[in-house]
């Protein structure tokens, strides 16, 4: 019999890359449509972190007993809740690393060198004569945020184009070659680049405030490839139109998918709709990953890739 799976989350390719497993039920809009027979044989729902699952969705299906999130970040699952029901919990640990890292780089250089802005330029039938001439990219410092499988793959990245790399995380990362620092506020103050790596939720909630851009200073630039809520909004927005920082690349936001209008006026900002780790190599090994929590939870092994707070749980949660 074929094992019946719900997704909420609207991503087509992972609707048919599943839906050529298993019985799927689309429920982005809800689970009200199912009926009793197909939320009782439902076991298993697949999500996104910024969709997630709260403990009422999980009672729409009273025999879950899985959730497999797509990405890294799981910020919207009630892990908690789960844990109460007996539900596990996996997720999609580094397969879109690669990704987010090299969009990462992307919006550095666009941001730096105005890519945008000359683009518009050249379009329009202008010429460089007048143009102010941009920094170079390379032998800057870079401070990274959130030390992961996506600041990992960044720092590569970063170290080819030459540039100083530093990092701040809950804990240092021992068997990495770059330089720990003690305080994200330190970390602006030493960097010409800060970049946001890090996943959402209350630990992060405006770490990068006003304080850590006024760090970053006038010539610093700040992007943003982990969780919109990881920046005070407001503080950002005040910073790049007085100056206090030089610019932004952002690729997630607080209220997404609304940009604030204030963002979209300035010029110093590079901004892209929540999309790094979006590439098809991504959503293969994602939805791969995902058959194999799958195969694992229905044998009665532990999870192949669980959320932190699960693995201390036996193969039995």
């Amino acid at each position: 019999m074929s094992q019946h799976v719900a997704i909420n989350i609207k991503t087509q390719a992972y609707h048919s890359m599943l839906g050529a497993h298993y019985t799927l039920h689309d429920c982005t809009a809800g689970y009200t449509h199912l009926t009793d027979e197909e939320r009782a044989a439902t076991r298993v729902l697949v999500t996104a972190g910024f969709r997630g699952a709260t403990g009422a969705e999980m009672d729409e299906l009273p025999n879950l007993a899985l959730i497999c999130c797509v990405g890294t970040g799981y910020e919207g699952i009630d892990v908690q809740a789960a844990l109460a029901r007996g539900i596990r919990v996996s997720h999609g640990a580094g397969v879109n690393a690669g990704a987010v890292a090299d969009h990462a780089m992307a919006l550095l250089l666009s941001a730096v060198r105005a890519i945008p802005h000359q683009d518009r330029l050249t379009r329009s039938g202008a010429w460089n004569y007048t143009e102010t001439p941009r920094p170079l990219v390379s032998r800057k410092k870079m401070g990274i945020f959130g030390m992961g499988g996506i600041g990992a793959a960044l720092a590569r990245r970063a170290a080819a184009f030459d540039i100083e790399v530093s990092y701040h995380s809950r804990t240092p990362k021992t068997d990495l070659p770059y330089a720990y620092v003690a305080s994200l506020r330190e970390l602006a103050e030493a960097s010409d680049y800060l970049v946001a790596c890090v996943p959402g939720g209350p630990s992060t909630q405006h770490a990068v405030n006003a304080e850590v851009l006024e760090a970053l200073g006038p010539k610093g630039y700040f992007f943003n490839v982990g969780r919109g809520s990881v920046v005070d909004t407001a503080a950002l927005i005040a910073a790049l139109q007085s100056g206090t920082i030089k610019g932004a690349g952002l690729d997630v936001f607080e209220t997404e998918p609304d940009v604030p209008a204030e963002l979209c006026a300035l010029e110093n900002v590079v901004l892209t709709p929540h999309m790094a780790g979006n590439a098809p190599e991504v959503q293969e090994m994602a939805a791969d990953l995902i058959r194999e929590n799958i195969t694992a939870f229905n044998e009665g092994r532990a999870l192949v890739s669980p959320v932190p707070e699960m693995r201390a749980l036996t193969p039995a949660i």
